[in-house]
């Protein structure tokens, strides 16, 4: 049995060479040990290679054990197919490559059509909502929509007067009427100033209504508090701020030099209302839409229509600006900004420092800029423009004015805006505006 010994060993050997691929069936052994001699076999067999490869030819067609290898081989991850899921580095090492979009964005072409595809996107979207506000003609992006604006705004609106709820005035109260006489007077110089046709219904004052959820009030707050006529007055020398009045004039001078348009779309089709509360607070806000709610402390400390008329101005000076709708869009900017710089910075660090240099500044330019129309506004309508620094100088001493005031917080001291508008060369443009309207002729397109 010598010879069937060497045979099986040399059928082994090949296997674990990995030069079969099968088991060799019985019977070719057989044919081969009844062609020779039995007992010379057993004793000194000889193997050719013919007859080598009669062995070895079987093995290679046994479909069963060459279809278990295939399965074997497409087990292992790193045979065949999956070859393309894996790379070797210099250490022959494998490392599995990533599937889905992960490996897919891996390739520098893919990525390259991405960020030309998103920054076709931004850019898109960023100059088809870039408009440019009246007077000042500075340009802003606005992402927010008319109607969306002004939807908010209603709701904003009765929500308001939900809260109130029996402490809004009645129509025909005095105070009432007087506040609806001032503001009627402000938008008609807004008419004016517009120098176009507005499809506006007459303003009415809004009765109270309950049926909304209670909520807090969100709108600009622009007369925090201000003081009485009797309160000693503190001195105040020009050298301790610096005034910013340039930033408005070259603004405007770029904008009528490239022809820029006034953007007016979202006042049309306005339904003014106006409101006042019997409430202590010493504050007034226009919200869009057209909704002013006046409260009846800012009547006790001015007593003077112009005064009024002052604060009234200031506040549809946001409405014509769209301040608040640019106010939601930076913010949406910044917030993913700071969402960026979190990967990098402490969040407190990113919070304190966006506050700082970016939204604080912002909307105190925001509050100038309506200073400015607002001013425009007043003298359109028939009153004295020199009454608006005084009134925003009583603010100042109210408030406290520091030095620091003018860094944190979102309005400019009180200080600040009677000494820039008394110098800034609006106020002569509102001057001439308000000896032409007291002559009867009045002014047109002043925005």
């Amino acid at each position: 049995m010598g010879w069937y010994r060497r045979s099986s060993r040399l059928i082994s050997d090949a296997f674990r060479s990995g030069a079969f691929r099968g088991v060799p069936p019985r019977s070719s052994i057989r044919d081969i040990c009844h062609r020779g001699d039995f007992h010379s076999c057993s004793s000194k067999p000889k193997f050719s290679s013919s007859i080598v490869s009669k062995i070895c030819h079987p093995i290679f067609r046994n479909p069963s054990l060459h279809n278990g290898v295939k399965q074997i081989q497409r087990q292992n991850p790193f045979l065949d197919g999956a070859k393309r899921f894996y790379y070797v580095d210099r250490y022959q090492v494998h490392h599995f490559q990533p599937k889905g979009f992960k490996r897919w964005i891996q390739n520098p072409r893919n990525a390259f059509i991405v960020v030309l595809v998103s920054s076709g996107v931004v850019i898109s979207i960023y100059f088809g909502n870039l408009e440019t506000v009246p007077y000042t003609k500075r340009t802003h992006f606005v992402l927010l929509s008319r109607s969306l604006e002004r939807e908010m705004g209603d709701t904003q609106f009765k929500q308001i007067r939900n809260q109130f709820r029996g402490k809004i005035l009645p129509k025909l109260h005095p105070d009432s009427i007087r506040v609806q006489a001032i503001a009627q007077d402000i938008i008609d110089a807004l008419q004016k100033g517009l120098s176009k046709d507005q499809v506006w219904s007459d303003l009415r004052y809004s009765p109270e209504i309950t049926s909304f959820p209670h909520d807090e009030v969100q709108a600009h707050d622009t007369v925090k508090s201000l003081s009485d006529k009797f309160m000693e007055e503190e001195s105040w020398h020009k050298d301790e701020e610096v005034l910013d009045d340039s930033w408005a004039q070259q603004s405007r001078k770029v904008g009528q030099e490239k022809g820029k348009k006034s953007e007016t779309a979202h006042l049309e089709g306005l339904k003014w209302e106006v409101i006042v509360v019997d409430q202590p607070l010493v504050n007034a806000f226009c919200l869009p839409g057209g909704k002013i709610v006046v409260f009846t402390g800012l009547l006790q400390h001015f007593r003077a229509d112009a005064e009024i008329a002052t604060v009234v101005g200031h506040e549809v000076g946001h409405a014509v600006a769209r301040h608040g709708a640019e106010q939601i869009s930076k913010n949406l900017w910044l917030t993913i900004l700071q969402l960026v710089l979190y990967q990098f910075f402490i969040p407190d660090i990113v919070n304190t420092m966006s506050n700082l240099f970016l939204r604080l500044p912002f909307s105190r330019r925001m509050e100038m800029e309506a200073d400015y129309i607002g001013l425009l506004l007043l003298a359109s309508a028939g009153y004295d423009p020199r009454v608006a620094p005084q009134v925003y100088e009583k603010l100042g001493k109210i408030v406290g004015d520091s030095t620091l005031g003018d860094y944190l917080t979102t309005h400019p001291s009180g200080q600040k805006r009677a000494q820039t508008l008394s110098q800034a060369k609006v106020m002569e443009e509102a001057l001439t505006i308000y000896r032409e309207a007291v002559a009867g002729r009045g002014i047109e397109g002043f925005l």
